[in-house]
Formats: structure tokens, sequence, C-alpha cells
């Protein structure tokens, strides 16, 4: 099964072609906010690279957030465009989600962070889980210190991941928390493409209109998209998720 990702949710903007046999073509954007001038060359470009007409896309994965509005809107509206166009089912995917994935093999209590602007942070915290991560908190957002409380608050060593904790690293590690490169700073498509494939072979996917940015901030809650349906699964769940 041929699968579309698309990661719009940080100034890192990137695009991937996989199936269940693993990558077939990428593209990235490294910092920036010409997230839509790039995303329509860059799906032409993986395409080509992979050699595969559009109609053999078989479904489309989008991260929904949180993270900037802007990036969000574009890559969901992209999503949707073209799996309507196309009569595609699609996946909608957390960036904090896809942060915590790539790490999943270690043996530590893991926290994605990503910069939230205004002098705050988005996190949630995950366990290595057979398969992938278990989400084991709700999304939350607020200020670096907030979260270092937290941290400090829980006896499990931390490893901390993405941008936020990159920009924030002295006051993660004053916590004795480990803070991982800026290699693994933002979430990417490829991740988005491999946690996406599982449920789209198992139909566990959305319709192009269900797709909604996922915010955190009551003010960013409030901003209303027209002709867009409540996303399944956006709201933070009460008790533990599973992730892979």
């Amino acid at each position: 099964m041929l699968v579309l990702g698309i990661e719009t949710c940080t100034p890192h903007t990137s695009v991937c072609l996989g199936t269940e046999q693993g990558l077939l073509a990428s593209a990235a954007l490294g910092r920036g906010n010409a997230h839509g001038e790039f995303l329509a060359p860059a799906i032409a470009f993986c395409l080509a690279q992979a050699r595969q007409p559009i109609g053999a896309v078989a479904g489309v994965a989008v991260t929904v957030g949180p993270g900037l509005f802007t990036g969000m809107r574009v890559g969901i509206a992209t999503a949707a465009t073209l799996a309507h166009a196309r009569r595609l089912p699609v996946v909608g995917q957390t960036s904090l989600d896809l942060l915590a994935f790539p790490v999943r093999h270690v043996r530590r209590l893991v926290c994605s962070v990503l910069d939230a602007r205004r002098g705050e942070l988005f996190w949630a915290f995950y366990r290595p889980a057979p398969g992938g991560v278990q989400r084991v908190t709700e999304f939350r957002v607020g200020p670096p210190a907030k979260l270092a409380g937290e941290i400090e608050a829980v006896p499990d060593d931390v490893l901390c991941v993405g941008d936020g904790a990159c920009a924030y690293r002295s006051v993660l590690e004053s916590t004795g928390a480990e803070v991982g490169s800026p290699s693994m700073g933002t979430p990417t498509a490829e991740a988005l493409v491999e946690l996406s494939l599982p449920r789209f072979l198992r139909e566990d996917t959305q319709r192009p209109e269900d797709l909604r940015p996922l915010y955190i901030r009551q003010a960013d809650a409030r901003i209303s998209w027209r002709n867009r349906g409540a996303l399944l699964g956006g709201k933070a769940p009460d008790g533990a998720t599973m992730v892979r």
C-alpha cells in the first residue's frame, strides 16, 4: 500500500512516500514558514523519484498538531483536498506522538516537547511498549518551568526530545533529564508514514472532511474552521493511548 505523508506542524516541513516495505522517497525543508510553497513541488518530486503516478497513492497521512497554526492549516488543507479529489482515506496523527515514536526502543520515560512560541511548550509523556510507545499523559501546554516541575515529580529517568526541549535544554537538564540532539527535534513525514500504515491496513481511517487541527491552547481552540468536522480521537484521552 502506497501512503503519502505530509508533516507541517513545525518550521521543518517534510513529505514522504512509503509502503509496508519502507521509504520510497522523501523531501524536506529545513527551516522557515513556506509550507504552502513547498508542499506541491515536494509531492511531485517524491512521486517522480518513486516512479509512481498520483493514482498509485492509496492513502494520505497528515499531522494535525499541536504545532504552528499556519503550518497545520496548510498541511491539513492539502491532505484533505488531495484525498477528497481522489476519494482516498486519511489518517491524522499528532506531532507529539510522532516525536516519541522513533525513540520507542529506549528504556526510559520519553517526553516529547515542541516549541509552542509565546514562551511556552507543548508536551506529553510516553513509555516504550511492544511495537510502539504508550502515551501516559494528556497533551499539555505551559511554560518550561511547569514541565520541569513535572519531570522532577516522576521517579523515572526521562529523555526529552523535540525542538522545545532543545530550546530550553538548560532548564530541563537541571532536573536530571537528558535532552536529545537537534536531529530528534521535529516530527518527520517518514515517522508519520511508518506509524500510519498499520491504521490504513486495518482500515482505521478518517474521511478528509473530518480532519481538524488539534489545539491545546484555549485561545487557539476558539479559531473556527468552516466546513471542518471534529477530528476523530482529537481530544486528549483520559487514559493511556497506544501509539504504534
